[in-house]
C-alpha cells in the first residue's frame, strides 16, 4: 500500500499505545513529568496555535531552546501541520545566528527565556520573523523589546487539543533543517524530508545499532538544537521509549544524578561531555547499573575514554558515526558474532572505530586511484547515498563540491578493514601532508589520550620550509597531573605506535583547547594560536 511516512503519526502512535509512557523534563525552574497522552494533546494545541498566529505548509518555525518537553513538543507540532521545524545552534556566534534565521526565512521563532537577551540584540536584523514565542514556566511574560511576544503555555490554551495531524502530506515534504556548525565559512542548510525521519527512527530501533525500543530509558545529552539530537526523540517517542530530557545548562554532575535517579539505560552525547561525565563518575557515588549504552559520536572517541567506561565503571560504549548532512546516523560500531573471542586488546582496537555501515545506506571510500581496498590502511574520502541522506544544501552553491553524481562527498578521510568497519583518519583540511606523505592528526590524537594523565589533546599542522607541515600536539592534562607530567614523557608514550616522521615536533600544554559549538576541537582557532606561539608568519 501507498501510505505516505510522516512525523504526525509517529505522534499518534504514541498517544495510542504508550499513553502511560513518560517523558521527564527539566527546565529553568522545576521538573515536568508528563505522560505521552498528555504530550500528544499538548501538541494538538501546539499545531492549532501556530495556525492561529499564520503558520502555513512549508513556513519554517525556528527554535532556540534547550532539550526538555515543549522542544519535543515542536519537533511534533511543526511537520505534524506541514510546516519545517528549523533547530538553531544557540552557541553560534550573533552573525551567525542572524544568517541562519533569515537564510533559512523563519516566520516565527520559539525561544527559551534565558536565550531572549541573544534575540532582543539582533531582532532589527531579522528579516522574516513575525512573532516571538518565549517557553519558560513562569506566568507572566519576561520583560522584552521583542514584538509580538506570546507565552508558549498560554499559547496552547488557545489551541484545540483535538486538532488532527495533516495526513495528505508527501513523505517527501521538508520535515526539518538544521545548519552545519561552520568551522569555516557560513553554516551550511540541509533540509530533512518526512520520509528520511521516519526511515531514520526505524534504523535508530535495530538490534545492531542503537537498539531503542519501548523498554528503554533515554537521555539525550546531545542538544535538540544538533542534528535533532541525533534524532532520537522521534525514534524515543515513536516507540513509546521514556525519555528524561536534561534541560538548560546541564552540568556533568546532573547529568550523573539523571542516570541514578531515573535509571537511565541509553544516553548520548559528543566525547567531551563523556571525558566531563567520566570524572565525575570517578569523584562521585552514583548507581550507573541501569546502563546499557553510552553511545558517542560528533568525533572520534580515543580508546583511553572507551576503556575508562567500560573497564573501571563497567558502563558499555558504543561508537558511531555521522554527519548533520546524514539525519545523521551512518555507520555504527558492534563486535560480530565471530568476534567475540578476541582478546580484550583486539576488541578494544575493533570498538574504537566507527563501525560499518547501517542498513539502507550506500558507501564508496575513494582514494587518489579509486575506490580504495579493504585493508584498514589505504586511506579515502568516504562517499554516502541513502534514504535519509541529504541531496544538496538549502540554496547555496556549495551543494556543488558536495553532492556530486548522486553521493554526498563527507570530507571525511577513512580506512576500511576487512569486515567493513571504516575508522576516521580525519578530516580532508585537518591531515597534516609531511615530505609528500600524510599525517592523521586523528589516530596521534588517540594515542596521546590514552596516557593517564592526559584529559584532551588535539594535533594541528604547522607550516615547515622543508617539510611542507609537521604535527603539533596541544595537550590539557588532568588537574592531578598538572606540572607532573613533560613532553618528553609523552613521546616516549606514543613513540613505539608510529614511525619516527609522524610523531610531533613539539607538545604545547593549555588550560583548554578550544571547541566549536558542538563541543568539537576547533582546529582553525588552535593552529591560530599555535602559529603565535611559535611566532609563525603566513
Amino acid at each position: 500500500m501507498q501510505t505516505p511516512l510522516t512525523i504526525g503519526s509517529m505522534m499518534v502512535h504514541a498517544e495510542k499505545f504508550f499513553a502511560k509512557k513518560e517523558v521527564i523534563s527539566q527546565t529553568h525552574d522545576k521538573l515536568h513529568r508528563l505522560t505521552y497522552s498528555e504530550i500528544g494533546e499538548r501538541t494538538r494545541r501546539l499545531m492549532s496555535a501556530l495556525g492561529q498566529i499564520g503558520v502555513q505548509k512549508g513556513d519554517r518555525v525556528g527554535t532556540l531552546a534547550w532539550n526538555h518537553h515543549r522542544h519535543l513538543e515542536l519537533y511534533f507540532a511543526a511537520p505534524g501541520m506541514n510546516a519545517v521545524l528549523h533547530t538553531i545552534n544557540i552557541r553560534l556566534s550573533p552573525e551567525h545566528i542572524i544568517y541562519i534565521i533569515n537564510h533559512a526565512e523563519d516566520k516565527v521563532l520559539f525561544i527559551d527565556e534565558d536565550i531572549l537577551p541573544l534575540i532582543e540584540k539582533v531582532q532589527d536584523q531579522l528579516t522574516s520573523v513575525e512573532a516571538f514565542v518565549v517557553m519558560t514556566d513562569k506566568e507572566e511574560l519576561p520583560e522584552s523589546g521583542l514584538t509580538p511576544l506570546y507565552s508558549y503555555e498560554k499559547l496552547l490554551q488557545t489551541g484545540d487539543p483535538a486538532q488532527p495531524f495533516v495526513t495528505d502530506i508527501d513523505e517527501n515534504d521538508p520535515a526539518g533543517m538544521c545548519y552545519t556548525s561552520a568551522t569555516t565559512g557560513k553554516p551550511k542548510g540541509v533540509v530533512y524530508s518526512h520520509r528520511g525521519i521516519v526511515l531514520h527512527s526505524y534504523a535508530l530501533g535495530l538490534a545492531d545499532t542503537a537498539a531503542i525500543s519501548e523498554s528503554d530509558i533515554s537521555m539525550p545529552v546531545v542538544p535538540q538544537f544538533h542534528v535533532n539530537a541525533w534524532g532520537t526523540p522521534f525514534a524515543c517517542t515513536w516507540f513509546g521509549t521514556t525519555q528524561v530530557m536534561p534541560g538548560p545548562r546541564f552540568t556533568p554532575k546532573r547529568l550523573a544524578e539523571f542516570i541514578d535517579r531515573f535509571k537511565v539505560t541509553i544516553t548520548a552525547g559528543v566525547p567531551t561531555i563523556w571525558l566531563g561525565l567520566l570524572r565525575e563518575l570517578e569523584q562521585g557515588d552514583y548507581d550507573t547499573s541501569s546502563l546499557r549504552t553510552v553511545l558517542c559520536g560528533g568525533s572520534a572517541a580515543p580508546k583511553g575514554l572507551i576503556q575508562a567506561f567500560e573497564q573501571k565503571l563497567g558502563i558499555p560504549f558504543a561508537h558511531a558515526y555521522g554527519a548533520t548532512e546524514t539525519t545523521p546516523l551512518a555507520t555504527f560500531s558492534r563486535l560480530k558474532s565471530y568476534q567475540q573471542d578476541m582478546t580484550e586488546d583486539e576488541k578494544l582496537n575493533e570498538r574504537a572505530k566507527q563501525g560499518s555501515l547501517v542498513p539502507g545506506l550506500e558507501m564508496k571510500v575513494i582514494g587518489n586511484t579509486g575506490e580504495v581496498a579493504w585493508n584498514g590502511e589505504e586511506m579515502g574520502e568516504l562517499l554516502l547515498r541513502g534514504p535519509w541522506i541529504a541531496d544538496e544544501y538549502y540554496k547555496d552553491d556549495r551543494t556543488a563540491g558536495a553532492f556530486i553524481k548522486g553521493w554526498h562527498h563527507t570530507g571525511d578521510v577513512v580506512t576500511v578493514d576487512e569486515e567493513g568497519n571504516i575508522q576516521i583518519v580525519d578530516r580532508t583540511k585537518d591531515l597534516i601532508k609531511s615530505g609528500g606523505e600524510w599525517i592523521s592528526s586523528v589516530e596521534l590524537e588517540n594515542a596521546i589520550m590514552a596516557h593517564d594523565a592526559v584529559f584532551e589533546a588535539s594535533v594541528v599542522a604547522m607550516p615547515d620550509p622543508e617539510w611542507q607541515e609537521r604535527p603539533v600536539a596541544c595537550v590539557v592534562l588532568h588537574e592531578d597531573f598538572a606540572d607532573k607530567v613533560n613532553k618528553r614523557e609523552l613521546l616516549d608514550f606514543i613513540r613505539p605506535q608510529f614511525a619516527k616522521w609522524w610523531l610531533p615536533d613539539d607538545i604545547l600544554f593549555f588550560d583548554e583547547i578550544p571547541k566549536t559549538s558542538v563541543g568539537k576541537f576547533l582546529k582553525r582557532e588552535l593552529r591560530e594560536q599555535v602559529k603565535a606561539h611559535f611566532k609563525v608568519e603566513e
